[in-house]
């Protein structure tokens, strides 16, 4: 007797091509409908469903054992394909069912906590409890085959580009600076720990000082950080590094590599090149150094329009070295009640900003939440700096040029949403090039890099480390941003010990703190380093943009919840004293 039914066919392939076939199934049971002298069953495997058909003719026996599933039992069928008399249009296997001749129950199932289905709207935390079941669901293995098609496309482009993939460690050393490591204790060499990698950023550098010239990995990364909808505390990269390069090689190797991606997957024509915007255009026109290139609303500054307004907030946050700037939402005049702008008022005050002006431009009058200190000619020019016109909205913020950036930069991309102009299938790329070097932290009081201290300067910024103008120092890095979310960034690093030891001086890290830090790293350095830059990509984040979704959680297999814990095997969790003691580890409780 078999044990195990040897498909011929996945439950989602059979066609009226096949009428008349013999054919075998392996599955799940979606649903059960007994109409007396017929039983229908829906069998389901990860390509879709086939309409399984137990006739009256059928031998008791076998009519017994279908009058006995359950949703979820996990079946074998053999049979005959013919065409379904009530065809279904929704399904792609709609106009055939299997008239079954044999059957084998593998198990039986209890009653599913979780539907499943695609709209079941069942609460996350559910879904990650029982994410096994919640696999099982249409959505999550469309979304997980897209991912390995992502990956072998990812895997096949690189090589024909002459990378070698290899594999770098999970155990190493912590890193300095960044979002914090997960530790690992070490039984053998008690008191000293591994991290695992936030990135594979020096092992992969060494490998161009290696000679392996061109590489690649798609690379498990870990980090302890508050999570997001886009952020998992593991992670994976697309890894990528190469020898004797600069910006414009790099740029030029994955706009082709992104170009046959969106064809390959989504059957989607992408021009090259893509549009390219310094770090401080992409800031004073969009307010994000990862903009948004689907609608306008472009920030505009109003310095000159308001200088002489005599208007205190204006003319304060000027003479403070702030900026004063809005943007002008077309048409939008009778879209957004009073009620609604309060409400944006108060969703950028998480950005600092104290408050936010209003323009409205209706027919014969201009009205704004300062009339009382602007005429119509003087709101007419704050208009004209935009064009505005009749049923336009002019919105104004003003104070230190980081707020007005961030307040401005979110209103025009959440109010564009509210308006439904971020349509998913509309694709807009861009480089967001030539970064500062460096960005000031009032915490450490001292400049930091703004990436990492193995990023290169431009090259013609490089003197500007002797007069110490470093606020004005470009770093030859660039993003990939795709509809208002970096898809990747990278730079060209640093391969001269001389200017690495200058960027060092700058960060005001002494002689000790890198040799603890970098020592093996910059030892390296001593025999010859090439010219090298690299870029990497979040997987799960392009993955997640190319097919629609809102959260990483619904690309990957397994993830973490908001609290970076998995439900379904209780992990984190405690561990055993014998474990502790093996490490030396002890557990300080803490104090209330």
């Amino acid at each position: 007797m078999e044990t195990v039914y040897k498909r011929t066919h996945m439950c989602g392939e059979l066609r009226k091509s096949d009428e008349g076939a013999s054919v075998a199934l392996n599955g799940w049971v979606q649903k059960k409908r007994n109409l007396g002298a017929l039983i229908f069953v829906d069998l389901r495997d990860k390509t879709g469903i086939t309409q399984i058909v137990f006739g009256d003719d059928a031998p008791a026996e076998l009519l017994e054992k279908a009058n006995a599933l359950r949703g979820e039992y996990v079946i074998g069928v053999k049979g005959t394909v013919r065409e379904r008399e009530s065809k279904n249009p929704a399904l792609p296997t709609g106009d055939i069912e299997v008239l079954a001749s044999e059957m084998i129950i593998y198990s039986e199932a209890d009653t599913p906590p979780i539907y499943i289905k695609d709209d079941d709207n069942v609460s996350e935390d559910l879904r990650l409890k029982y994410r096994y079941l919640d696999l099982r669901k249409p959505s999550m293995q469309r979304n997980l085959a897209f991912r390995h098609r992502l990956c072998k496309l990812t895997r096949d482009f690189f090589d024909e580009e002459g990378f070698t993939e290899v594999e770098t460690p999970m155990l190493a050393k912590p890193t300095p600076e960044g979002a914090r490591d997960y530790l690992v204790p070490s039984r053998v060499n008690h008191g000293k720990f591994y991290a695992l990698p936030q990135s594979p950023q020096i092992f992969k550098q060494l490998l161009m000082l290696g000679g392996t010239d061109r590489y690649m990995q798609i690379a498990k990364c870990f980090r302890d950080e508050d999570l997001r909808a886009d952020r998992q505390p593991e992670f994976t990269q697309i890894d990528l590094e190469m020898s004797f390069v600069d910006q414009d090689t790099i740029i030029d190797i994955q706009e082709r590599y992104l170009q046959r991606v969106f064809k390959q997957l989504l059957g989607v024509e992408i021009e090259r090149p893509f549009k390219r915007l310094k770090w401080i255009d992409a800031m004073n026109s969009y307010g994000s150094d990862k903009p948004d290139l689907r609608v306008g609303f472009e920030l505009r500054d109003l310095a000159d329009a308001v200088k002489d307004s005599g208007f205190g907030v204006f003319t304060d946050a000027l003479a403070a070295g702030g900026r004063v700037m809005g943007i002008d939402m077309d048409g939008c005049s009778e879209k957004f009640s009073r009620k609604d702008i309060d409400k944006m008022t108060e969703s950028i005050k998480t950005f600092g900003a104290k408050g936010m002006v209003w323009i409205r431009f209706e027919e014969g009058e201009i009205k704004s939440s300062v009339s009382k200190f602007f005429d119509q000619d003087a709101l007419r020019r704050i208009g004209d700096v935009f064009g505005a016109k009749t049923g336009d909205l002019v919105l104004i913020v003003c104070g230190p040029e980081k707020i007005v950036w961030n307040s401005l930069g979110f209103l025009r991309r959440d109010l564009a949403g509210k308006l439904g102009l971020l349509r998913d299938d509309d694709y807009k790329l861009l480089w967001v090039v030539d970064f500062p070097m460096f960005e000031w932290s009032d915490e450490e009081g001292r400049f930091m890099a703004m990436h990492h201290p193995f990023t290169s300067p431009k090259s013609e910024d490089i003197p500007k480390l002797d007069t110490g103008d470093l606020a004005s120092i470009m770093a030859d890095a660039y993003d990939i941003v795709l509809n208002g979310v970096e898809l990747g960034g990278g730079s060209i690093r640093i391969h001269d010990r001389k200017l690495q030891k200058k960027i060092f001086d700058v960060l005001q890290l002494t002689e000790e703190q890198i040799k603890i830090k970098f020592g093996f790293f910059l030892d390296a350095f001593n025999y010859g380093a090439p010219p090298h830059g690299g870029l990497a990509y979040g997987l799960d984040r392009m993955a997640m943009l190319l097919l629609g979704e809102d959260s990483i959680r619904q690309v990957m297999a397994f993830p973490k919840n908001q609290n970076a814990a998995c439900i379904m095997s209780d992990a984190p969790t405690v561990v055993d004293r014998q474990q502790l003691d093996e490490l030396a580890i002890d557990i300080v409780k803490e104090e209330r």
